[in-house]
């Protein structure tokens, strides 16, 4: 049995239309009370993430923009990492003018975008989080957790990945997210280091853990934590990656609070 059990949000907890589902609260409730430790492993930043939680009533630790913040259960800040302030101010200026490509910005307590996308808003479904447009030039570049690319062209991201990667090595950790979302943290920084930390903090290994994510940014955490599994609804470049790993069912199906009670709750 697991103490600690990890899970990422969008395409994994969260339903497709990006909500949490009666049955998975409900289950999440069920087991805090029963003791265990959860903890929301998600790109998504912060403050996002803690209404969801607060929502929620439950205490649960937080790893956000993939793994560049780490929050305890009483919302204390257990670490920071954030980008070199060198690659963060190229970052923003490196697709700003692509017609197809959005730059997306996590410094601080705020989000930055290079232009209007008032159909990204629909992601919040469980907690209000909005943008700030800005400029070149005019963005400070300390306290960057992330910067991250959409695209609605995945073929147009891969090249970026590559020439991101082949710019800056080991200074950075770039992963897909979904396969319109290109993410750029530090290097060194994935939600697998940071689950290890979190579960340190509370007197715990990476072997009390299991872990559930659908995306290339959860690579990390599910092959380092103490089991892994993958959503059936999962980039089939992760399917391919770790075959050694569970698959179970999609996010629409409530696959991850229906393993989680058979395997805690003798239920189902």
């Amino acid at each position: 049995m697991y103490p600690i059990i990890a899970s990422d949000l969008d395409g994994t907890l969260l339903s497709p239309d990006h909500r949490l589902s009666p049955y998975a609260r409900e289950t999440l409730k069920l087991l805090t009370e029963r003791g265990l430790h959860f903890v929301f492993a998600t790109g998504r930043h912060y403050i996002d993430v803690g209404q969801i939680r607060d929502s929620l009533g439950i205490r649960a630790c937080m790893i956000t923009s993939n793994g560049a913040r780490g929050h305890d259960a009483d919302g204390k800040l257990l670490f920071s990492h954030d980008l070199d302030q060198d690659i963060a101010s190229d970052l923003f200026v490196m697709m700003y003018q692509d017609p197809e490509i959005v730059t997306n910005v996590y410094r601080d307590d705020e989000w930055f975008i290079s232009r209007h996308r008032p159909e990204d808003m629909k992601y919040f479904q469980e907690a209000v989080f909005r943008y700030n447009v800005y400029q070149p030039g005019l963005l400070a570049p300390e306290g960057v957790s992330k910067v991250f690319f959409t695209c609605e062209d995945h073929d147009k991201l891969l090249p970026l990945e590559q020439a991101i990667n082949a710019r800056w090595g080991d200074r950075v950790n770039v992963s897909f997210s979904t396969v319109t979302c290109l993410e750029v943290m530090a290097g060194g920084v994935s939600k697998g280091h940071a689950l290890e930390a979190v579960a340190n903090g509370m007197g715990y290994g990476l072997a009390d853990c299991i872990s559930f994510g659908d995306g290339m940014n959860d690579k990390e955490m599910l092959t380092m934590a103490g089991k892994g599994c993958i959503m059936g609804n999962a980039h089939q470049r992760l399917k391919d990656l770790l075959p050694e790993l569970e698959v179970i069912g999609t996010n629409g199906d409530n696959a991850v609070p229906h393993y989680l009670r058979q395997l805690y709750l003798n239920d189902d």
